[in-house]
C-alpha cells in the first residue's frame, strides 16, 4: 500500500513538473514503461507459479507451517512502488486527472502538488481502514470454532450440490 501510494505519488509530482507529459506525447516512451510494467507482472507471475510448483507455501487449513516467513515490510513497499511505477496508465491518469481541478489563475504546479499530496493522503486513509477490515477478517477466520462452522457449512453446500447432481434428469 504504502509503496503504490508512493509511486502514485511520484507519478503526479512528475505530471506537475510537466515530466510524464512524455508519456503521452513520445508512443516510445509510453511503450518503454508499458513493457518494463509487463516485465514485471511476468516476474511476479512466475515466481508465483514456481512458489505453488515447490510448495513453498502454506494455505489456510494446510495444517502446515509456512517453510518461509511473510514478505518483508520493505519488500512489500518496493514490490508495490515497483508495481506502481511500471504501470504507465497510472502516468496517464495523474496527467489527465490532477489538471482538471486546477482553478483558472491558480500556478498550476504548486496546486497539483497539494492535489497530488491530499489524494495520497485520502487513499492512504482509505486502504488503512481496508487493511484493517481485511487483517480483521482474516483473525475472525482463522479461529477455530469459525473454521470448523465454515467447514460444516461448505460440506453441507457439497453435498447438497452432489445430490442435486446425482437426482438430475437428463
Amino acid at each position: 500500500m504504502l509503496g503504490n501510494e508512493t509511486g502514485w505519488l511520484l507519478w503526479s509530482v512528475t505530471a506537475a513538473l510537466g515530466l510524464s507529459a512524455m508519456l503521452l506525447a513520445s508512443r516510445l516512451a509510453y511503450d518503454v514503461v508499458r513493457i518494463a510494467g509487463a516485465v514485471v507482472l511476468v516476474c511476479l507471475g512466475a515466481r508465483m507459479v514456481r512458489q505453488a510448483r515447490l510448495g513453498s507455501f502454506a494455505g489456510p487449513g494446510s495444517g502446515e507451517a509456512a517453510e518461509e516467513p511473510g514478505p518483508s515490510w520493505w519488500r512489500g513497499y518496493r514490490l508495490g512502488l515497483l508495481t506502481n511505477l511500471a504501470n504507465p496508465k497510472a502516468a496517464v491518469f495523474a496527467i489527465s486527472f490532477l489538471p482538471q481541478f486546477v482553478p483558472a489563475g491558480a500556478p498550476v504546479p504548486a496546486v497539483l502538488l497539494l492535489l497530488a499530496l491530499i489524494s495520497t493522503l485520502i487513499d492512504l486513509a482509505w486502504y488503512v481502514v481496508i487493511v484493517f477490515l481485511i487483517t480483521w477478517a482474516h483473525r475472525f477466520f482463522q479461529r477455530a470454532a469459525i473454521r470448523r462452522r465454515m467447514e460444516y457449512l461448505a460440506g453441507t453446500v457439497l453435498i447438497g450440490l452432489a445430490l442435486r447432481l446425482a437426482a438430475e434428469a437428463r
